[in-house]
């Protein structure tokens, strides 16, 4: 389990990611701290584990299923990736429950000045924007975020300049792709409330505010 609060910014030696699947060596030095053979490490918020540690060099394996979620299969050496390691029994839980399986991908197609923040706007599908909510939280990339407003398939977010200096966020063009995680907690209540049979590929999400109240949620 992760909390989104980034601990490093990698850098990738290569991905040998062909075939489908493969291998992704990155570059590090603090997630290397007492880091051993097994351990989880999220990179751009994907949750990967250690396969090899050789000086500065970690490498992971990497499934078909993980390149068709996210955006790690168009990483290429010299790219810089986020990095947090698996949060300790007794760490400080400064984000929000994260747990690197990624749902999906967004699109950045706005990005503004607004104070001293920067506000990123993404596109996504409905299979994502079905639980987001204001002022609720989203993984970017492994990032830790509050939404800040909606708008059908949109969703923004405001990045405070200790965010854009500690992460690749800052670096994003216009047109990159990022990986998201939805609220977990959103996910599991979703599901406890459905009905038995119901169509989990419907996007369509049966869970509105007086359901929630009904069954003490709201």
């Amino acid at each position: 389990m992760f909390t989104g609060i980034i601990e490093e910014i990698g850098s990738v030696i290569d991905s040998g990611l062909t075939g489908g699947s493969g291998e992704l060596r990155v570059e590090a030095r603090l997630i290397l701290e007492k880091c051993k053979l097994g351990d989880s490490i999220a990179v751009n918020g994907v949750c990967l584990t250690v396969t090899r540690i050789t000086g500065r060099k970690i490498a992971f394996d990497v499934s078909a299923e993980t390149l068709r979620r996210s955006n790690l299969g168009t990483l290429k050496s010299g790219d810089r990736v986020n990095l947090e390691r698996a949060l300790a029994a007794d760490g400080r839980f400064g984000g929000h429950l994260v747990s690197g399986h990624i749902d999906g991908t967004g699109t950045l197609n706005e990005r503004r000045q607004e104070g001293n923040a920067i506000i990123f706007t993404f596109n996504v599908q409905p299979a994502i924007t079905r639980y987001l909510i204001e002022k609720g939280s989203i993984a970017i990339d492994g990032i830790s975020l509050t939404i800040t407003a909606l708008n059908g398939d949109r969703f923004s977010v405001a990045v405070i300049p200790h965010s854009l200096q500690q992460t690749t966020l800052g670096q994003r063009e216009l047109g990159a792709t990022v990986n998201l995680e939805n609220d977990l907690v959103a996910k599991y209540i979703e599901k406890l409330l459905q009905p038995k049979n119901h169509n989990l590929d419907n996007p369509t999400s049966t869970v509105n505010l007086d359901l929630l109240k009904k069954h003490g949620f709201a």
